[in-house]
């Protein structure tokens, strides 16, 4: 009995099972108004050839995933927060900035809607308009209206924000391992640092109430005794005083080694 190939770019109808199927292995791709076929999986030539009877077996239809929508903006700003000078309305599509004045006559003209780019055209998927050059996207009108800007929206819920993870960097000496933290506004009288012979561990909470907690298990040993920290507007600057005079190619144990040494210098004066 006769049947038909369900891979992509052959559909032809065979009797026999072990015929060749040429056809394409990879998704189609749409992109700015051209048209064709992808190249992954990565294939030593643009087709493939399969028995017949395999195409049967392996054909599978992919299922797209959902997109996760971003969070919907406040319908208004919070009466209680300040707004800075000239800040920029935050609706999609208007731009108006805020100039102090009164704002019982304010309009806000915007797109309640998400950005659409499809084969070359761009628009909002809240209104029909579509253009094909970004500068004429960016200037597409508004669809929706509303009494007043929304130039700061409502203040972040009560709670500290945890901070997972900061940026550092370090330059050695031959006795010590000189590291510094990237933090902002560190509360100098609230924060913490306990040095132990091999750990550091963080407790540092910021006056906009951040706060980053941590250990570091560090690559050698240190002198807890002679070792220091210092807290500054946007950073927390470490002096780890060395046990043993080691190079430190990283500055955790389980950081990864790129095989390149970590600048060794001069100590600077107390």
């Amino acid at each position: 009995m006769a049947g038909k190939c369900v891979h992509k770019g052959c559909g032809k109808a065979f009797s026999d099972p072990e015929e060749d199927c040429v056809y394409h292995p990879g998704p189609p791709v749409f992109h700015e108004g051209q048209k064709g076929k992808s190249s992954l999986p990565p294939e030593p030539s643009p087709v493939e050839k399969v028995p017949e009877r395999q195409a049967i077996s392996t054909a599978v239809a992919p299922t797209p995933s959902a997109a996760t929508p971003p969070p919907p903006e406040p319908d208004s700003d919070d009466p209680d927060l300040e707004i800075p000078a000239n800040a920029t309305c935050r609706r999609k599509g208007c731009g108006a900035t805020y100039t102090g004045s009164a704002r019982e006559d304010e309009k806000c003209v915007h797109h309640p809607g998400e950005p659409v780019f499809h084969e070359g055209s761009k628009g909002w998927s809240c209104c029909k308009r579509r253009v094909l050059e970004f500068d004429e996207f960016l200037k597409i009108p508004g669809c929706k209206e509303k009494k007043r800007h929304l130039f700061v929206g409502k203040p972040k819920p009560a709670g500290e924000e945890k901070v997972e993870t900061v940026r550092n960097d370090f330059y050695q000496t031959s006795t010590a391992v000189n590291v510094s933290l990237y933090l902002k506004k560190i509360d100098k009288e609230r924060a913490r640092v306990n040095l132990a012979a091999d750990t550091v561990t963080f407790d540092l909470p910021t006056t906009d109430n951040k706060r980053y907690q941590d250990t570091y298990r560090l690559f050698a040993p240190i002198d807890p005794a002679q070792s220091s920290f210092k807290v500054l507007g946007t950073k927390l600057e470490l002096v780890l005083v060395k046990a043993d005079g080691t190079s430190w190619p990283v500055l955790r144990s389980d950081d990864k080694w790129t095989g390149q040494r970590i600048q060794i210098g001069n100590a600077g004066r107390a």
